[in-house]
């Protein structure tokens, strides 16, 4: 690899690009060809105001090539590389470093944070390259590993370092700490919801999607808030997953084990939720991934975007098709689903009466549609305490950090038991895994088949009861699934009509 090369991004994937100029006789001006976008056609401005705080003062036609020339190029990545491809074509620079360069110029040379910063130390590490970034960048390139990254906060400091007139400032290593000692908020700030607690604990150790059924101030919210902290840390190979997608966005990354927790409005727009757009970026979906999505008042979600998720559940990516090409992501999420029971919201509610018809309350509840309720592991309904329940309860919840030690505890045997197939958690299992890994006794299998036709269970929730019963099993310690786990996962496809 010589030259002067940048970097552009293609999804999460960051492509190198060469980056050439000639300057010729002529009337000044400075053309770019390439494929590319607005923001590097603008570039040009940039780059010619930076190099004159140099005292470089570009003269003639300058022609920028960027190859390949059929990808296209996008962003503000390309300033740092085409400013120092002109100082090299104007004899400003005398020997081109061989390496890759990305950052966007301020006027008046200083070197502004550019995102995608992430995919492109993967890129350098695996071209065996040095990468130069803003000093802005340097906290997310320091969390990759065995790249050789150095930063500089103006054109003027990184051309000094080009031309052996100082040291090139290394990228300091970056320390990741561990998941905060207390959650916020905590389980212990729940008063009463056994069953839903339980659940939560259960959709945590297995990462099973979870549906909380309650009138309003029911605590569906807080419990669903509550279940960031009962999730085990992130593992190295997660770590890096999510930082690719927050790094793609050009969104702050912090050196963290604390899984993703997204919030999504009912008024969200299906591009935003599951990514896309002219640049084809992700969406809170893919920004969720290994970690929570929550979808809070889940009946009032328009239908289109409710029925786009069915496939980034079932598959752990989605798959975002435009004109413009084609990108994945991940979106290995837990999903989570907070809904009122009828459109009054007191359906079953003891202190208020619900006033919906039973009309009104029929075409509330075909809202949700079938197939997402079958991708729904845990459905679990949240009744609303009493004034006198809430006053009267007393004794303490138990925290999170316990509860948080069981989950770590089962994910650690899941770890172990599907690694050989390059699964992490229970909710992962294909359905070929499911048929051959998940044995039951004679009596169990027995009892299963009863209740999946009282039930008039699908294939599909038939092996999600088996993944949560596998779950169950795995919380308390033992190594075969038994009737009383298979019962009580049960208990969790009741249905959204009968929550």
């Amino acid at each position: 690899m010589g030259g002067i090369f940048g970097v552009t991004l293609r999804g999460m994937e960051a492509l190198s690009v060469e980056v050439e100029v000639e300057i010729t006789g002529g009337l000044f001006a400075i053309s770019i060809v390439g494929m590319p976008d607005v923001a590097v056609r603008e570039s040009k401005e940039r780059v010619r105001a930076a190099l004159r705080t140099l005292g470089l003062t570009l003269k003639g036609h300058v022609s920028v090539n960027l190859a390949p020339a059929d990808i296209p190029k996008e962003g503000a990545l390309l300033d740092l590389p085409i400013a120092l491809s002109a100082m090299a074509a104007s004899g400003a620079l005398k020997e081109p470093p061989h390496a890759l360069c990305m950052g966007e110029l301020a006027l008046d040379g200083r070197l502004r944070r550019v995102r995608g910063a992430v995919p492109a130390a993967f890129l350098a590490r695996e071209l065996d390259v040095p990468l130069y970034v803003p000093t802005e960048n340097a906290g997310e390139v320091a969390l990759v590993k065995g790249v050789r990254a150095y930063c500089a906060g103006t054109l003027a400091e990184l051309a000094a370092v080009l031309r052996g007139e100082k040291e090139p400032t290394p990228v300091p290593s970056a320390s990741i700490p561990g998941l905060p000692e207390a959650a916020d908020p905590d389980f212990a700030d729940i008063k009463g919801q056994a069953a839903a607690r339980r659940a939560a604990e259960i959709a945590a150790a297995g990462h099973h999607n979870l549906l909380l059924v309650g009138s309003p101030g029911s605590g569906k919210t807080l419990i669903a808030r509550a279940l960031r902290g009962i999730l085990p840390p992130l593992t190295d190979e997660e770590m890096v997953e999510t930082l690719l997608v927050r790094s793609t966005l050009g969104m702050p990354v912090e050196p963290s084990r604390e899984r993703p927790f997204r919030t999504v409005h009912f008024s969200a727009s299906t591009v935003s939720v599951c990514g896309g757009g002219t640049s084809l970026r992700p969406g809170e979906v893919s920004l969720a991934h290994r970690g929570v999505l929550f979808l809070d008042e889940y009946t009032e979600f328009r239908r289109d975007l409710t029925e786009s998720l069915r496939a980034p559940i079932e598959d752990g990516q989605i798959v975002v098709s435009r004109a413009a090409g084609t990108v994945s992501y991940p979106s290995r999420v837990l999903l989570v689903l907070a809904a009122n029971p009828c459109a009054c919201g007191f359906a079953g509610d003891p202190v208020i009466k619900c006033t919906c018809s039973g009309v009104e309350l029929e075409r509330y509840r075909r809202k949700l549609s079938g197939p997402i309720l079958d991708r729904i592991d845990l459905q679990i309904s949240v009744p609303r305490l009493t004034p006198e329940e809430l006053l009267s309860f007393s004794g303490t919840s138990e925290p999170s950090s316990a509860i948080r030690q069981r989950v770590i505890r089962a994910r650690a045997v899941q770890q172990e038991r599907w690694a050989p197939y390059g699964l992490v958690c229970n909710a992962e299992l294909p359905e070929r895994l499911v048929r051959r890994c998940l044995k039951l006794p004679a009596d169990s299998r027995a009892y299963l088949t009863d209740m999946a036709g009282r039930l008039n269970l699908s294939g599909r929730g038939l092996s999600r009861v088996l993944k949560v019963a596998r779950t169950i099993a795995d919380l308390a310690e033992e190594p075969d699934i038994r009737t009383p786990h298979l019962a009580e996962a049960l208990m969790y496809r009741q249905g959204f009509g009968r929550v």
